[in-house]
């Protein structure tokens, strides 16, 4: 028997970038493929049939190499300047792409596939062989993340089919909503999508691809699944918006069934929650608090989410007691006149409602998440600033995520919106309830995206906004990370993202502007921010700009630069020379 076994043993490997077999105790060598090669050839990462006579090779195509280079001017062991090169794909590159092919090594040969399904990965994933043999299934993300699905093969016929497909005319949000999950015992999967207009959950029938029905459904999001009990078939997950009348960004915890019913809201309390499960998971201590209300605790029961008793209310007469200033969680109508915009308010503590104060944004306006505090702190960072002298506030416009599709698919190849429209109307509406706030002194400040953004608010928005500093800004989306950018903007580059550049409308700004930027930033080319600084020359416009040797990311993070950019505030919207004490 074991001669036997011997004498059938079939091994597969790669030579000259091709996948080859090697038969039985004589070691006789068939090349199954003669296409591979160098840059474009096939992977030993193979996948077996567990009746091993199918195989699935893959064939990998690099990506093309593109190196951005810094210059370090003052490095910290030598006099010279230092060259450093990083390895950078940008919006348009070719990508690396693996795809899988399909071998009947009884017959040895390609059994060939049909790519339509499958022609060009962003990325494959989440490989899987029926235990039968019967089939091959992946993940398959496609570039410009128009659509997401399962793809299954047929190990005899090489027939392809999507078993499970999402597809958006916009963008399907892989990075942020995308739990997947196999139950093998029941050869069905949860799947999360957007298709209904809000972030829910779904469970299809694996072996056929049939949607057996939605689990969650509603005007509401799902945020993240955080456990699946498949004995009780019940899903431990936690929402957005679940609750109509309080903010939808507050997260909230649940329980409900595979098929849809039972759903039990864990928590209740108008606020953001944590909780914290007793050791027979049979009660849960409910903390939750809003920026403007310290933290409460309460004992629940998982069971119907029943309050069993208040545990503890945080006091905060000591603090109120100070000159602190609570902030104000503070709505107002965006653009469309319908949409609730949300975001807070802060003011200094020496407030006098009777002063004038000019107005600073905080803004961090990228699509993959919301930013806005919610959960109570004594002192948010936004606080400091508002010491100055300065009404601060920050808003999460249209664009932004954790709300509905049709709210996040405002920045499809549109970026350089950030929500302006709504922040400018929130803006506008707060002081319309509080005169103090001066909007004809407001500035903007942020970082990265936020860079982008706060550049753009001064070019196309300079009408409002007259002072703004931005720290390395992603000012040109042709110019950042290809994954963020085009999750967002989409490909192939189009026209839309000269658009949403920065440099396309430097011509246009008014007001005052700081650009600050890391030399040995890797994380957003400092290019970008120099192409600006370019396009502003050649318009003949008045500028400030700071470049810090040898930092990275986040420069203005340091301490010089946060002095910095709190200077240039003091001095262009409040008209005073800054003065430090040593």
């Amino acid at each position: 028997a074991a001669q036997k076994e011997e004498e059938q043993k079939v091994e597969a490997f790669i030579k000259d970038h091709n996948v080859w077999l090697r038969l039985g105790k004589r070691g006789e060598e068939v090349a199954l493929t003669t296409d591979g090669k160098e840059g474009d050839g096939y992977q030993s990462k193979f996948q077996w049939s567990p009746d091993r006579r199918k195989l699935i090779g893959f064939r990998h195509k690099k990506a093309q190499e593109h190196i951005v280079h810094f210059v370090e001017s003052s490095p910290k062991d030598q006099l010279q300047p230092k060259l450093h090169s990083n390895s950078y794909l940008k919006p348009g590159d070719e990508i690396a792409q693996t795809k899988p092919h399909l071998f009947d090594i009884v017959a040895k040969k390609e059994v060939p596939l049909d790519e339509t399904l499958f022609a060009n990965p962003w990325s494959i994933g989440s490989h899987r062989w029926e235990k039968d043999s019967s089939r091959f299934t992946f993940y398959y993300n496609q570039r410009g993340h128009g659509a997401v699905r399962i793809v299954a093969i047929d190990a005899e016929s090489g027939g392809v089919t999507a078993l499970i497909d999402d597809t958006s005319k916009t963008f399907v949000n892989y990075s942020n909503y995308n739990h997947r999950q196999l139950l093998e015992s029941t050869n069905e999967m949860i799947w999360m999508s957007e298709r209904d207009g809000w972030n829910h959950l779904y469970l299809f029938d694996f072996g056929s691809g049939q949607l057996k029905n939605q689990i969650t459904k509603g005007p509401w999001i799902v945020r993240r699944v955080d456990r699946v009990d498949t004995s009780k078939r019940q899903i431990w997950f936690q929402a957005g918006g679940i609750y109509p009348e309080q903010d939808p960004y507050y997260i909230h915890y649940c329980r409900i069934n595979f098929d849809g019913t039972g759903l039990v809201k864990l928590t209740a309390g108008d606020g953001t929650h944590s909780i914290e499960y007793s050791p027979d998971r049979e009660f849960i201590v409910d903390t939750y608090s809003r920026v403007d209300m310290p933290p409460v605790n309460e004992l629940r029961r998982v069971s119907d989410g029943s309050l069993v008793c208040p545990l503890e209310k945080s006091d905060a007469s000591e603090l109120e007691a100070t000159v602190w200033q609570r902030p104000e969680h503070f709505v107002a109508k965006g653009r469309d006149g319908r949409t609730d915009i949300f975001g807070v308010i802060y003011r200094p503590s020496n407030f006098d409602p009777t002063k004038k104060y000019p107005v600073i944004e905080k803004i961090y306006a990228g699509p993959h998440g919301s930013f806005v505090p919610k959960s109570f702190s004594p002192c948010h960072g936004a606080q400091r600033w508002a010491e100055l002298g300065f009404i601060l506030v920050q808003i999460d416009g249209m664009g932004t995520s954790h709300r509905s599709k049709a709210f996040h698919d405002v920045c499809w190849k549109n970026v350089g919106d950030a929500g302006f429209p709504d922040r400018i109307l929130w803006i506008k509406e707060a002081a319309k309830k509080y005169p103090y706030m001066d909007i004809s002194r407001v500035g903007i400040f942020g970082g990265s995206a936020g860079g982008q953004s706060s550049t753009g608010a001064v070019l196309m928005h300079g009408d409002f906004y007259k002072v703004a500093v931005s720290d390395c800004g992603c000012h040109d989306n042709r110019m950042d990370k290809i994954w963020w950018n085009e999750a967002w903007m989409g490909w192939p580059v189009g026209p839309e993202y000269a658009e949403s550049s920065n440099v396309t409308h430097a011509h246009k700004l008014q007001g005052k502007l700081l650009l600050i930027v890391g030399e040995l930033d890797r994380n957003v080319d400092p290019a970008s921010t120099m192409q600006v600084v370019n396009a502003l020359v050649k318009a003949d416009r008045d500028f400030d700009m700071l470049i810090i040797p040898g930092a990275g990311h986040g420069a203005a993070g340091s301490a010089y630069g946060k002095r910095r950019q709190k200077d240039y505030f003091v001095r262009n919207l409040l008209g005073v020379e800054p003065r430090w004490e040593p």
